[in-house]
């Protein structure tokens, strides 16, 4: 027993210091095992101003203690016609419902809790009524792991985003490229109808337009993540829509947590996680999945968060460049270009 005891203790040993490493800690810098690409425990308390407490973007009245607020019933649903969205789901007070890419519609689950669901807080299931006009038979029900009964359709768990605060606001859509308003048959709203199940759903969602604007250029024959010489700031890392890649430089690599939240990642969408089997000429030190307490899961270099940047209309902009005196595009090391010292 003693004998199992110490090689189950060198294992674990041996775990941390390859996360350590992996994170590219030269400085000797120590962090608790388990802090590096995971989010840090409801309610924990943010250390150095930095982390996911009341100040960080969740907005007011998100709930405390770890404790997600009481989900609200929807009521008599309706449908919204949207200029730009066309048809979208709101419950009986016109507010927006949001559907997850990271759920699952078939079996139905959720998979935004803790954090996340004070973000984006749960529709409840009692007393749903469907809109008019709609088949009744793609609404229904999960039961989350407090017993919440979560209202779906076809499958997908509904959600409010806590930053709209009346009705109209849809500020959640395209958050993370994974948050997107409800289509009436659950699919994600968008003009063309049914626009659900294409390059959407991709782990690159959110970065589908930048590709459509490319016209079936040379952006479509691109890495997930790779290399561009920019006349102005040389090597720099862009997506596979050749769009900018940039980090933040009040996020942190060790511990891993991002300062980017709620309003932020409406203007500095985050890069969706990538397989290194499709990367060119980037550094897979450090390349993890950093799973952020809003549910998200982002894409690291050297274990610094990734972005790019709404601004950014087409392949070859930097316009996110020295945006604020924080953002910058990055090294195929994932070094922040031209950055003061």
């Amino acid at each position: 027993m003693k004998t199992w005891r110490n090689a189950s203790l060198a294992l674990s040993a041996a775990a941390v210091l390859a996360l350590t490493t992996a994170c590219g800690q030269e400085k000797g810098d120590q962090a608790p095992a388990g802090s590096v690409g995971a989010a840090a425990p409801a309610g924990a308390p943010a250390e150095n101003g930095a982390g996911y407490g009341s100040g960080s973007g969740y907005g007011s009245g998100a709930g405390s203690g770890g404790q997600a607020a009481a989900a609200k019933p929807a009521g008599q649903l309706a449908v919204w016609d949207s200029k730009e969205l066309g048809k979208v789901v709101t419950d009986s007070e016109g507010l927006t419902l949001y559907r997850f890419d990271k759920d699952t519609p078939n079996p139905p689950k959720s998979n935004c809790e803790g954090d996340c669901a004070k973000a984006w807080p749960v529709v409840a299931a009692d007393g749903a009524k469907p809109p008019a006009g709609v088949d009744a038979s793609l609404m229904g029900e999960i039961t989350r792991a407090d017993g919440t009964k979560q209202l779906t359709i076809d499958g997908w768990p509904m959600y409010r985003y806590i930053k709209d605060s009346k009705p109209g606001d849809v500020k959640g859509q395209g958050v993370g490229g994974t948050w997107f308003a409800a289509a009436p048959d659950g699919k994600k709203a968008a003009l063309s109808g049914g626009g659900d199940e294409g390059a959407a759903d991709d782990e690159g969602a959110g970065d589908e337009g930048a590709a459509e604007d490319q016209g079936g250029g040379s952006a479509a024959d691109l890495a997930g993540l790779s290399v561009r010489k920019d006349p102005k700031l040389g090597e720099i890392v862009v997506d596979k829509n050749g769009m900018t890649v940039y980090r933040f430089e009040k996020d942190s690599a060790w511990p891993m947590k991002t300062a980017c939240t709620g309003d932020c990642l409406e203007k500095w969408p985050v890069v969706a996680p990538v397989e290194k089997n499709d990367t060119e000429g980037i550094s897979l030190k450090g390349y993890v999945t950093f799973d952020r307490p809003d549910g998200i899961k982002q894409q690291t270099i050297d274990c610094w968060p990734l972005y790019t940047f709404a601004g950014d209309k087409k392949p070859g902009d930097t316009n996110g460049q020295g945006v604020g005196g924080t953002w910058y595009a990055i090294s195929p090391a994932g070094k922040m270009v031209g950055a003061p010292k």
